[in-house]
């Protein structure tokens, strides 16, 4: 029997049937990909992805966009298989970005509506950062210890919330992170290049900006713990924060304001975006 406390963060794609039936189309995917003759890199540069994005989608942790559908039918000569699969993938797209457990409902439906989003890191890269094996890694080390099933239902659901990039237009995104978060080698050395990498990639992005506070830092506004500021379209700024697994959302006005504010004066002390992926790059060739 599954332990209640196992089961209260998952997000409910086991529940709806979209773990399933990205599961499915991933398979369909690779058949295909395997027939033409491609390796995952080869299809990953003819529609715009990477190799480990590609390999994601194959297991059905990553949705295979209707767009990627459309390259992807043409390109593996699939004759309309993968584009008839587009209806149905934009439904479960839709059920995985508002059907979450009650506890992250709120938070996650307001996340899919942002149209900013700020966040300030403290411990470990924030989730909507992490690359597939920096959360698989999260989440194998969690005590206590999460089934298998589990972890894997949990890195899709993690990976599933970055579409938010992809979307049009996209939010105004602000990440602040301690030095300490880009050091920790979570997952070992690999997982750490790799996840370092996808930093440098997400930092490119015309719509974000990354900072980085340094360690040498003689000041700091704030040594609590982090939090994620976010408007959603047509709504008035929330926060957002977990202590030890128990989730706050913050909407009283006061609340909110003085967050920000505070945010304000993190970005302030962090250094400005070049010099924080500067400092990346000099972090990722120094390992």
């Amino acid at each position: 029997m599954t332990d209640e406390r196992d089961r209260k963060p998952e997000t409910p794609a086991e529940a709806d049937g979209t773990t399933g039936l990205f599961s499915a189309i991933g398979k369909m995917l690779k058949l295909l990909r395997e027939r033409a003759g491609l390796t995952q890199k080869e299809l990953g540069e003819a529609v715009g992805y990477g190799p480990d994005a590609i390999s994601a989608m194959e297991r059905g942790v990553r949705v295979a966009r209707p767009e990627i559908l459309e390259k992807a039918d043409e390109l593996l000569n699939a004759g309309g298989l993968l584009k008839a699969m587009i209806p149905e993938i934009k439904e479960g797209m839709r059920k995985a970005r508002t059907r979450h457990p009650e506890w992250y409902r709120g938070y996650a439906t307001l996340e899919a509506q942002a149209v900013s989003l700020y966040d300030y890191s403290t411990m470990g890269v924030l989730g909507l950062l992490q690359t597939e094996d920096y959360a698989r890694a999260v989440f194998t080390q969690r005590f206590p210890p999460l089934s298998e099933d589990t972890i894997e239902r949990r890195v899709a659901d993690r990976l599933s919330r970055q579409q938010i990039f992809e979307q049009w237009p996209p939010p105004e995104c602000s990440f602040v992170m301690e030095q300490s978060v880009l050091e920790r080698p979570i997952g070992g050395p690999e997982v750490h290049a790799g996840q370092l990498r996808q930093l440098l990639r997400i930092g490119g992005m015309r719509s974000v900006q990354l900072q980085v506070i340094p360690t040498s830092r003689h000041e700091h506004p704030s040594l609590d713990s982090s939090f994620t500021l976010l408007t959603p379209k047509g709504q008035e700024q929330v926060a957002y924060m977990e202590t030890q697994g128990y989730p706050r959302l913050v909407t009283d006005r006061e609340e909110v304001r003085i967050l920000a504010a505070r945010y304000g004066i993190i970005r302030a002390q962090a250094l400005n975006p070049h010099e924080s992926l500067d400092l990346i790059e000099k972090i990722l060739e120094g390992r």
